[in-house]
């Protein structure tokens, strides 16, 4: 049997992320902590020779969902909601994200869903260039449910 590592290395061969030249680097045992990158190629560059857009984006798409599903256990339902992208400068070379949630933050989602049955949460990322410049930000929105909370406890509390 594959371990969850292995497992989520095995992303790298997925379609949206070979077509887009992305390339899960590193993975925390934990699996809160992902580093992603992508590098300038022929094909995820556009017209004016830098990152296309869809690609920048796409680098940021799935990991926050990837690491509250495995940090939050089967009994919450964990999706990708919205997002909104902000380009403050041309992406060159190789970019790289990293993707990180606080096992404390983990905990305060965790209690949060536990009371309320439902919430979504919203993510910074960043994708920075070889120099460390911040090229474009993402704000991405997760929805997080309880899978089996008692919505009729919650209408007689209040």
């Amino acid at each position: 049997m594959l371990s969850p590592t292995t497992k989520m290395k095995l992303i790298n061969w997925w379609p949206p992320m070979l077509g887009t030249g992305i390339t899960l680097r590193k993975i925390a045992k934990d699996m809160r902590r992902f580093e992603v990158d992508m590098k300038l190629r022929w094909y995820n560059r556009n017209l004016v020779g830098i990152h296309y857009g869809g690609s920048l984006y796409s680098m940021c798409d799935p990991w926050y969902m990837f690491i509250l599903t495995a940090n939050l256990g089967r009994g919450y339902v964990v999706l990708d909601k919205a997002a909104n992208i902000r380009y403050l400068k041309p992406g060159k070379g190789t970019l790289t994200c990293i993707f990180e949630v606080s096992q404390e933050h983990i905990e305060q989602i965790k209690s949060e869903i536990d009371q309320i049955g439902k919430k979504d949460y919203t993510f910074l990322c960043e994708v920075k260039n070889e120099e460390g410049e911040v090229v474009c930000e993402v704000d991405k929105v997760v929805y997080v449910r309880k899978k089996d909370f008692d919505w009729d406890k919650l209408k007689n509390q209040g």
